[in-house]
């Protein structure tokens, strides 16, 4: 009974991402066209989730939290240069990379709510449904976040829609799989998957979607960049209390 509580509510998590997806395509002419401050808004969520939700959870699991969120930044340090192994001397070769980069953490920290709701769950079914919850409201904001960046980095529609269900279904996919095995798992790895999470979330964040803000100066993406930090630190305190 516990593992279909595990199936319905991850998948309703990974539904939540696609309705973030789904929002940006109903007004696909409008997103293309404001999708810098869209990127904008990305970075400030992606930042906000990295330091008040995650690495605080890490910090609680293991006093090496630090260490992994530093080695997530390290390890998406290694994996742009990889990438980047031919350079790009034009916009749209570098607009690219920065749509695998970005698809690469949002895929990962997908995977990682998928283990939290796993082991929420096998802890308790209020605990499993509370860290759904928790879930459910990030998934929104990851899935207009995902959609947004793709649709920057100029990827074809058809592609979007694959990319952004495969950060979708990564959050039911780990949750499934995890589960059977939620009660051997020692609570200092889960502190540093989320710490590696934190990282790779700043990384992308301050390293790759800030520069691309300064292609345009203007104070509206700086008001749209803190907004995206405002809206995570609302949902997180609604979720705490």
């Amino acid at each position: 009974m516990q593992y279909l509580n595990v199936i319905i509510y991850s998948l309703i998590a990974g539904i939540a991402t696609m309705l973030g997806t789904a929002m940006l395509f109903y007004k696909e002419a409008w997103a293309r066209k404001n999708s810098l401050y869209l990127v904008s808004f990305a970075a400030g969520v992606m930042l906000a989730t990295a330091f008040l939700d995650l690495l605080p959870e890490a910090v609680s699991l293991t006093n090496e939290a630090m260490w992994a969120a530093l080695s997530g930044i390290l390890l998406f340090y290694v994996l742009q240069q990889s990438i980047n192994l031919h350079p790009c001397h034009d916009e749209e070769c570098q607009l690219h990379n920065l749509g695998i980069l970005s698809l690469a953490g949002l895929t990962f920290h997908s995977l990682i709510d998928g283990i939290a709701i796993a082991l929420g769950f096998g802890i308790s079914v209020s605990l499993g449904t509370v860290t759904t919850l928790a879930v459910i409201l990030h998934e929104v904001p990851e899935g207009i976040t995902t959609t947004s960046i793709l649709m920057y980095a100029k990827m074809p529609r058809k592609k979007v829609i694959w990319y952004s269900a495969l950060v979708a279904l990564s959050t039911p996919l780990a949750a499934i799989l995890f589960y059977p095995f939620v009660k051997g798992i020692p609570e200092k790895i889960l502190g540093l998957l989320l710490g590696l999470a934190a990282g790779s979330f700043i990384y992308v964040a301050a390293s790759d979607l800030i520069p691309q803000t300064h292609k345009i100066r203007s104070k509206l993406n700086a008001i749209i960049l803190l907004s995206g930090v405002i809206f995570l630190a609302v949902i997180t305190k609604l979720i705490e209390h």
